[in-house]
């Protein structure tokens, strides 16, 4: 079967002997369309079957194959072997989200203002905030305040120095405040 073209007759031929015995399985192409003449000559009257076109010789014909083996069945997926126990252990706890990025930010003060004043605001203007001059400023982490600290210059670059670590209680009543 190495060079031989199949016409379509012939591989519907194959198709429909897939379920036949394993001696019908085993006859080649030529020997099944023969096999199954009615179906041969019903295929060319429905659809007409051209002899195929030599190919270039250069290019190489492409083998088809036909197999009569039944459709495999479903099966459980194969998975690669998990770590091992000893390497888990030793990423456990705090060790998985240590490189977990946050959202850092230093709150000074806040200002309600109406939208007349939002609108009347440009450059030179100034919004006077709630908090005084000195006063410790919030580090605020993913939107929950986690410390104060006082503002320090390091370079010509603002930081904070934290001074004061908020506890879960702390936190909770200051944010059913806000």
């Amino acid at each position: 079967m190495g060079d031989e073209v199949l016409s379509q007759a012939e591989i519907e031929a194959l198709l429909s002997g897939a379920g036949q015995s394993s001696e019908a399985a085993a006859e080649t192409p030529a020997e099944a369309a023969a096999a199954a003449p009615e179906q041969s000559a019903e295929a060319e009257q429905m659809e007409p079957v051209s002899a195929p076109a030599p190919a270039p010789a250069a290019a190489p014909q492409p083998n088809i194959t036909v197999s009569s083996a039944p459709t495999p069945g479903v099966r459980a997926a194969a998975f690669a072997p998990m770590a091992s126990a000893a390497d888990s252990a030793s990423r456990n706890g705090v060790e998985l989200i240590m490189d977990v990025r946050l959202n850092v930010a230093v709150e000074l003060g806040r200002s309600t203002l109406s939208v007349r004043e939002i609108l009347a605001l440009g450059p030179g203007k100034v919004v006077e905030l709630d908090k005084h001059a000195g006063e410790p400023v919030e580090v605020v982490i993913n939107n929950k305040t986690v410390a104060r600290g006082e503002v320090v210059v390091i370079d010509e670059n603002f930081g904070v120095r934290i001074t004061e670590i908020i506890g879960s209680r702390e936190r909770e009543s200051h944010a059913k405040a806000a």
